[in-house]
């Protein structure tokens, strides 16, 4: 089954046969937590990095934030059996679509809560694709664990 993760959600699976995917990670951040021995796994796909600009709609949409929705992300992945020592973390988006003069940085804020987030969590990143100016969708397919992305049509294990 394929799982879509709209912009500010998440989707989590401990199905072999799922595939969970996001669209258009520009300035939005993605990020896979994969448990291999639990065989738990979820994508976030997160608008904003902090929830203070706007707490009530945190409390409506706690995945628009990184600093809300990741560590609801972190929590749900537990709640599924999942292990700190055990889960491997990949990032993607945080690029300059819409912010070519770099008045908002919006990507690279979300990108640097992320790695805040995760290394207060004893969590590293195993691996990365950030910046730039291109616009990709991020996918894990529970069989494997594996990450891909897509980007102008090439896709890449992550």
């Amino acid at each position: 089954m394929v799982i879509t993760v709209n912009i500010s959600d998440l989707g989590t699976s401990n199905s072999n046969e799922d595939k969970i995917i996001t669209y258009s990670l520009g300035s939005c951040v993605g990020v896979s937590l994969y448990d291999p021995v639990a065989e738990v796994g979820s994508l976030i796909h997160c608008m904003l990095p902090l929830s203070k600009v706007d707490r009530a709609k945190s409390k409506i949409k706690p995945y628009m934030f990184v600093d809300t929705g990741l560590q609801a992300q972190l929590k749900i992945m537990y709640d599924n059996g999942a292990t700190k020592k055990n889960i491997v973390a990949k990032v993607a988006g945080g690029s300059k679509l819409l912010d070519k003069k770099s008045l908002f940085r919006i990507g690279e804020r979300n990108y640097t809560v992320v790695r805040k987030i995760l290394w207060k969590n004893n969590i590293l990143i195993e691996n990365e694709d950030v910046g730039g100016t291109k616009s990709r969708t991020m996918y894990l397919v529970m069989e494997t664990g594996k990450t891909y992305l897509k980007i102008r049509g090439e896709e890449i294990e992550l």
